[in-house]
């Protein structure tokens, strides 16, 4: 089995830093997404919980399908909120990804190292990726 990565080359973070891992890996069929925050050119957006979610969930959107990898493909999701109160808004935009097919999930509340309201990781599963 071969292993891809994507974004090992110059994944950027707040202040210009170079991050140290990949924005994803590939493996059998596998996809697995790095915690993606909302931000655009190594900078965090500034906005609500809502803004900030679709921001987070369409970077990883935008890896996977680099990668060759749709939504149909993500089996489960990973979300750390900064705060329980953003539960029912970050499920309203999940709904707008994934609607009627919705993946497995976990959601947590923690601290971010990054000062934002969310990040999200996904993993897919093709099996005509193999």
């Amino acid at each position: 089995m071969s292993i891809k990565r994507y974004g090992v080359e110059g994944g950027t973070g707040t202040g210009g830093q170079h991050l140290p891992f990949a924005r994803a890996v590939e493996a059998g069929g596998w996809l697995y997404v790095s915690g993606q925050t909302p931000m655009k050119n190594g900078e965090v957006v500034e906005g609500g919980i809502v803004d900030q979610s679709r921001l987070a969930i369409q970077n990883c959107v935008d890896i996977m399908s680099e990668a060759g990898y749709t939504l149909a493909d993500v089996v489960h999701v990973k979300v750390i909120l900064t705060d329980s109160r953003y539960f029912q808004s970050f499920n309203k935009v999940f709904r707008e990804f994934f609607g009627e097919n919705p993946p497995a999930r976990i959601c947590c509340v923690a601290d971010l190292v990054v000062d934002c309201k969310v990040e999200v990781d996904v993993t897919c599963y093709n099996a005509s990726r193999i």
